[in-house]
């Protein structure tokens, strides 16, 4: 320490400057070293101790400046290998660099993104894998920087996900949508990688299998924690969203789920992958996010690196390799300059930026500290899944004691209702029987308005109970609006039937006052009658009181009954009060049942106006949700129909092709599905409480719609480049009228002029251009070619058999008409003829065993006529194939008919024969198409075509020696003639010669052009000759027959019609 403080502070400064200089020069130079060490042309995987160095420069200047610096000189436009190891690296130093390496790398985004469209565009099997990680390198950063609280590696704790998720659904709901794409876009580059590693040669153990496989370990590191990422974003989301909100989340979980775990298991079997990498398993099937205890199942997948025991062995061309121990001072004489060099070193740093045992010791205290996280993460893993658990049977439980406080509430409501009912019984039972007590004949009248009034009551109850089931049966919004319908009804009944009633007791009262009335009237005349009884007898009196004291008796009589009139006016009168009470009595208990039945009406009103109320709000929440749903549905179809649009700009869309009769058939349906969506359009604006129809319309035509841009698009690969331009067109036209009639229908103020006939003039120009783009000669229904084909088998099986039949009647015949070297002859002929029958329908039958085998494995859920109108050329083929054969059968017949009879030409029967051969060599070459190799049934059917072609040459054979034999070859004597004569007839034969040699150049001609109007009449330009049904040229395709099929004859024959059907190889 004296040593170094007698140093000057200027020479410790110049000290400094002069070591930092050539620290930063070494590390400069060692980056340079390792960066170009790590990303070269070379067909082998990146070094790990290049790319540790390259990552411990972003930790040791804190960012990837220096990387980018020379990065951006590689020539990656050059080489597709360099830009795969570049993208390689660029993930690594994402992954484990420094954390402002993502900064870095996001100025250079677009720099990535030009490097995979320029190799995206080239045909080369790095350049789309080059393509795809481009992609997926700059989702990951445009990820990462869009939720800064997740590191580039994805390691962070369930606590985090949550706090960047947060409280709002619509931002977890967005969180998910992209946590979904960014494993999208690693599946898509692990898939691509894997399935050009089994279709080129190399393996795993191979540089050239290892270098497409090294990235694979970080992506399977992504793959870990994206995948448990999207187990909880779902779980959080169900338990906030209904489930048939998230039904297109769940779909595409499972999709990913599937692909991940077959990546998974592919990547296990792999011997590169089991030494680097411990790779998880994942469950037998996916989490039930419908079942919230789930989650608690759910465990973390964790990939392990295994740690390198074994040191890296330095490379041969390393220049400067980097000391882990600084030994220089060893050679050092005295202890005191060693001391001295390390205490300067640790005043000013280490010296050739080399690397101490502190080094060592950060490593293993970092790995130290992985392997805590590890345990750590694997507890806090566990105390979640318990925690998980507790909180599932909480809940358990409250939803319990919540249904049962509803139903004790719901007893306790209808206790009441019980009592309060009960004691208006008694209350009633006790006024009807003081009533009663009264007299008796208001007994009866109280007896009928009890038997009403019960009748009310029921009515009462049953509304009541109506109303409950009512209220239980809310949930379900279209069972509980017809439910709330008939309630009305009923309700509106009843309100009738107490409105009747009232106006009945109102009517009976009214009437019992008019009896009474009526009673007062006619005692009130009683009295009268009595009191002007009363007045004559006291006038009677008055004017007998003259008369004298012999009257006196009759005046005390008189007197007596004036008593006893009085006395009965007193009870009339007692009688009177006591009928006026009980007519009070009467008014007033009647009042009071008229104000308690209005009582009640008022109340059965102001229910039924809270129920009109209800059920309006339900019915605008029915509407809303109607709407909801179509708007949900909407924002599906446009997906599909976008996702269709994006397939016509994807590079490895190109290759796919398709039959211009498939995209018929699906432009035929969407014009279908069209019209089904303009009557639920319609019939929804009628009622829009039903969007069912319209739901259902909508997605049949997203799904027709989407599966006719890409088979456009299919088509126009392998159509001319007039035709192939406006297909795209019409096709990227149906698709922006799909989508702009979609936005229509997603707001109320353009649903009612959403108008889908844009979309039917787009797709009707698609149709109109598949029908142009069609072959040539296809004249039958595409639906009819199903039972065609068991037509034309079956025509031809009896072709067959009506020639056999026919041959024997020749073979009788000849038998009787001939005798000695000519029935030999003929015999021969038609034996071998017979022998070639049978061996055609022996393959008749077995082509028609091979084609059921064919159609049962390559249908799959289509019907049969289906499945042949999906490959109608192949089955236009087969049924050429079967009329030829027919065809053939027929001409053999007529030919051996007319060399038996010797009408005929032997050469005739010998080309029949050859036409044969060749017909049932098509009909074993179109069954063959189809057909799978190790299929038994085609084995038998190519034994068969073998035993067909032996029993042809043996009609050839027989005809030959036939007519050898009964032709007489007369001997050349020349032994009579002169010279000059000889010499005559030499020039004469000299001259056939070149008259027969013109002949059969002009007949080759003419037999040229008549199989070039074969060809044109078929419908088979050149340019189709090599296409398979829908399908491009394959390169591996079997070369054509030599012999060109026979050119079509005018006159139809008898039994089967020769068919136009091109050459054997357009069915490959």
């Amino acid at each position: 320490m004296n040593s170094i403080r007698q140093v000057p502070s200027r020479v410790k400064t110049k000290r400094t400057e002069t070591n930092l200089g050539a620290e930063r020069e070494h590390f400069d130079k060692q980056q340079l070293s390792s960066i170009s060490k790590a990303i070269n042309s070379n067909e082998a995987p990146v070094k790990e101790k290049h790319a540790r160095r390259i990552i411990l420069g972003t930790h040791r200047e804190k960012g990837a400046f220096t990387f980018w610096s020379y990065a951006l000189g590689l020539p990656l436009s050059s080489n597709s290998i360099l830009s795969w190891k570049f993208c390689h690296v660029v993930h690594k130093v994402l992954r484990d660099g420094h954390h402002n390496s993502l900064q870095d790398c996001m100025r250079h985004h677009s720099n990535i993104v030009e490097t995979g469209q320029l190799w995206g565009n080239l045909h080369d099997r790095y350049g789309q894998l080059v393509a795809l990680y481009a992609k997926l390198l700059c989702t990951k950063m445009e990820f990462h920087v869009k939720h800064s609280e997740i590191r580039a590696n994805l390691e962070v704790t369930d606590e985090v996900l949550e706090r960047v998720a947060g409280t709002d659904i619509n931002n977890v709901f967005q969180l998910t949508v992209e946590v979904f794409d960014y494993l999208d876009t690693e599946l898509r580059l692990a898939e691509t990688v894997i399935r050009q590693l089994n279709t080129s040669i190399a393996i795993s153990t191979l540089t050239s299998g290892q270098c497409r496989l090294s990235p694979l370990i970080q992506v399977i590191q992504d793959c870990s924690h994206l995948y448990h990422f999207t187990v909880k974003l779902l779980f959080k989301l169900h338990a906030c969203l209904p489930a048939d909100t998230l039904q297109g989340h769940r779909d595409r979980f499972h999709d990913q789920f599937h692909s991940l775990k077959t990546f998974f298991n592919k990547a296990r079997d792999m011997m590169y992958f089991k030494r680097l990498i411990q790779i998880p398993k994942l469950p037998e099937s996916p989490p039930n996010f419908l079942h919230a205890a789930s989650l608690a199942k759910h465990a973390r997948p964790v990939v392990v690196i295994p740690d390198e025991d074994e040191p890296e062995q330095v490379d041969d061309d390393d220049d400067d390799p980097e000391p882990l121990i600084n030994v220089s001072d060893v050679t050092m004489p005295s202890m005191a300059v060693p001391q001295q060099f390390d205490i300067f070193d640790q005043t000013f740093g280490p010296a050739n930026g080399g690397f101490d045992d502190r080094d060592i010791q950060i490593e293993n205290l970092k790995r130290d500290l992985e392997l805590l996280r590890t345990d750590l993460e694997r507890v806090k893993g566990e105390a979640q899944r318990y925690i998980t658990q507790l909180k599932s049977q909480i809940n358990s439980l409250e939803a319990e004691l919540e249904e049962q406080r509803v139903q004790k509430q719901r007893a306790l409501v209808e206790n009441e209702q019980l009592r309060m009912e009960l004691e208006a019984t008694r209350r009633r039972n006790a006024e009807h029987e003081s009533v009663q007590a009264t007299f008796g004949e208001a007994e009866t009248r109280a007896q009928a308005t009890e038997q009403r009034y019960n009748k009310l009551k029921e009515k009462h109850t049953e509304l009541v109970s109506s109303h409950a089931e009512l209220l239980r049966k809310s949930a379900d919004t279209v069972k509980m609006l017809s439910a709330t319908q008939q309630t009305q009804e009923e309700v509106e009944r009843t309100k009738q039937q107490l409105a009747f009633e009232v106006d009945r007791i109102k009517q009976d009262a009214d009437m019992k006052l008019e009896e009474q009335k009526f009673e007062m009237e006619k005692l009130k005349r009683e009295f009268e009658e009595k009191k002007a009884e009363v007045e004559r007898v006291k006038g009677t009196l008055q004017s007998n009181e003259k008369v004298g004291e012999q009257q006196t008796r009759s005046m005390s009589a008189l007197q007596a009954e004036k008593e006893r009139l009085m006395h009965s006016v007193s009870e009339k009168e007692a009688a009177l009060s006591a009928l006026r009470h009980a007519a009070q009595l009467q008014q007033s208990s009647l009042q009071q049942e008229r104000e308690r039945s209005t009582r009640e009406l008022g109340e059965l009103q102001g229910r039924l106006q809270e129920k009109s109320s209800r059920e309006e709000q339900l019915q605008q929440k029915l509407l809303e949700e109607q709407f909801s749903l179509l708007q949900g549905t909407v924002s599906e179809a446009e997906s599909i129909i976008q996702d269709a649009v994006a397939k016509l700009d994807d590079p490895l869309h190109i290759r796919c092709t398709s039959s211009p009769d498939y995209l018929v058939s699906r432009a035929e349906a969407t014009l279908g599905s069209i019209d089904k969506v303009k009557r639920g359009h319609s019939d929804y604006l009628t009622n829009m409480g039903d969007v069912g129809g319209l739901l259902r319309a909508l997605t049949q035509f997203s799904h027709l719609a989407a599966d006719t841009i890409i088979n456009g698009s299919a088509t126009a690969h392998m159509a001319p480049t007039d035709h192939a331009d406006r297909l795209t067109e019409n096709c990227r036209g149906c698709a922006t009228q799909s989508l702009q009639f979609l936005k229509d229908l997603k707001s109320k103020a353009s649903l009612q002029r959403a108008d889908p006939a844009s979309i039917r003039i787009v797709v009707q120009k698609i149709l109109r251009l598949g029908k142009e783009l069609r072959p040539k000669g296809v004249d039958v229904r595409q639906d009819e070619l199903g039972d065609l084909v068991d037509k034309e088998m079956a025509a031809t099986s009896a072709a067959i058999e009506e020639a056999v039949r026919r041959i024997d009647e020749m073979m009788n015949q000849a038998r009787k008409d001939t005798s000695g070297v000519k029935l030999e002859v003929n015999e021969r002929i038609l034996y071998s003829c017979t022998d070639l029958m049978k061996a055609i329908h022996l393959l008749v039958l077995t082509s028609t065993d091979l084609q059921k085998e064919i159609v049962e494995g390559g249908r799959g859920a289509a019907t049969i006529k289906e499945f042949y109108a999906r490959n109608s050329r192949w089955t236009e083929g087969l049924i050429s194939a079967s009329k030829a054969v027919g065809w053939g059968a027929t001409q053999m017949v007529e030919s051996a008919d007319k060399v038996v009879l010797h009408t005929g030409k032997y050469e005739e029967l010998i080309v029949c024969s050859h036409e044969i051969a060749a017909s049932t060599a098509q009909l074993v070459a179109s069954s063959k198409v189809k057909a799978d190799r190790n299929s038994t049934k085609l084995t038998a059917l190519q034994q068969a075509s073998r035993r067909v072609n032996e029993m042809a040459a043996n009609v050839v054979a027989s005809t030959k020696t036939g007519q050898e034999n009964l032709e007489d070859k007369d001997t050349m004597d020349f032994s009579g003639m002169s010279l000059i004569k000889l010499k005559m007839e030499e020039m004469e034969s000299q001259v056939k010669v070149l008259e027969l040699e013109n002949q059969l150049g002009n007949e080759r001609l003419r037999l040229g052009e008549l199989r070039k109007k074969h060809y044109d009449i078929a419908g088979v330009p050149a340019a189709d000759l090599s296409e398979g049904n829908g399908l491009a040229p394959s390169s591996a395709s079997e070369p054509s027959s030599p012999k060109p099929s026979k050119p079509s004859i005018m006159r139809k024959p008898a039994l089967a019609q020769k068919p136009n059907l091109p050459p054997k190889n357009m069915f490959r």
